[in-house]
């Protein structure tokens, strides 16, 4: 999993990106000048994981990972004085979701771009820069098609006359202040807009940056902001960016002290992984053995044979079955051995649908 991490200047973006990943990049001036990214790879923290290494003690135990990259040199009207493009656009469309950081603390020692602290304002301004990001995508698009319909064969401006169509219609929406994720659009031209990079189209998890006098309320502002903006595929979590990057760099047993002394009963890197899979739709499932344990990570409803392509293709492609026990019943059982005796290890076909915490194991010929 990908995420691409975005703000406006003075939102503590960095600071939240340095939580997340343990990383030490560096807070530089948004006046630098140019955009710059900062890649760090963070691995998913999940018990289960660890007790089947307990079991197996394999030579190597590997979780799930999300590369998070952070995103600097952004400034207000990025999206329509000149669109987002070249290096920032490649890494955004990469992305499988968007993380915004928007700013909730105070500090006088950081003006405000605005002047005053507004976090619903901040929201809803990123939300128009992307969407004069796509309406720039579009323009360009529909003069390459104009030039298909001029040029063309037949069959091509027939395709180039119903790609027009729907560029219009996305575009007299998003002019009208709706990204494209809430569109009324089917299925199959969803999957149509897939190679667009556009950004309104991607899932987004905001991150209201609180500050630490801000931590007693900090799930009343949380509340509010989420009764104000509501929207589909989009989820509002809330940290005190700050103070997290401070704990990162403590001892776990420290950390997890000062913690339970202020209240804080997850981990900003747990919050924001839990609040990821959900808006992303996505599970895990486990690989066992003596080499190796390992997570791996699908969406919601992947057929077994799609789960199994994960691994490696030719066992995608000479897919026979798979031997599967839930998590839980394997914890009962304590090996295969007593969940096959018990009938608890299954034997699933190509269109199983693999469940959260399902530990399998493919047979396939090739």
């Amino acid at each position: 999993m990908e995420i691409s991490i975005i703000g406006l200047p003075g939102s503590g973006k960095t600071t939240v990106f340095n939580a997340l990943t343990k990383f030490t990049a560096e807070n530089k001036p948004h006046s630098s000048g140019g955009l710059t990214t900062n890649p760090a790879v963070a691995k998913v923290p999940d018990e289960r994981l660890q007790k089947l290494s307990d079991i197996f003690h394999p030579k190597k135990t590997t979780p799930a990972e999300i590369k998070y990259i952070d995103i600097g040199g952004l400034s207000k009207g990025f999206g329509k004085e000149q669109g987002v493009s070249g290096q920032f656009l490649n890494t955004l469309s990469t992305a499988d979701a968007i993380l915004q950081v928007v700013r909730a603390f105070e500090d006088e020692n950081i003006p405000h771009i605005e002047g005053k602290v507004d976090p619903l304002r901040d929201i809803e301004t990123l939300d128009m820069e992307l969407i004069f990001s796509d309406l720039l995508i579009i323009e360009k698009r529909l003069s390459r098609l104009e030039s298909a319909l001029k040029m063309g064969k037949s069959a091509e401006r027939d395709s180039a006359m119903k790609e027009q169509e729907l560029m219009l219609r996305i575009k007299k929406s998003l002019e009208q202040n709706v990204p494209i994720k809430l569109q009324q659009l089917s299925a199959d031209e969803m999957r149509s807009l897939n190679n667009y990079q556009f950004l309104t189209a991607k899932p987004m998890l905001i991150v209201i940056n609180v500050g630490e006098k801000q931590l007693p309320i900090y799930e009343k502002t949380l509340e509010e902001l989420k009764k104000a903006y509501t929207r589909p595929q989009v989820d509002l979590i809330s940290m005190c960016g700050k103070l997290e990057m401070e704990l990162v760099q403590l001892s776990d047993s420290e950390a997890e002290e000062f913690r339970k002394d202020i209240g804080l009963k997850e981990t900003a890197f747990d919050v924001v992984i839990k609040h990821s899979y959900s808006l992303l739709g996505l599970i895990s499932f486990f690989t066992v053995g003596e080499d190796e344990v390992k997570a791996w990570t699908i969406h919601r409803d992947t057929p077994a044979v799609r789960a199994a392509g994960k691994i490696h293709t030719d066992i995608e492609k000479g897919f026979i079955r798979a031997e599967v026990v839930t998590f839980n019943d394997f914890m009962k059982s304590g090996n295969m051995a007593e969940a096959r005796k018990h009938g608890l290890l299954r034997l699933e076909g190509k269109t199983y649908i693999v469940q959260d915490g399902d530990i399998a194991h493919f047979l396939f010929n090739v």
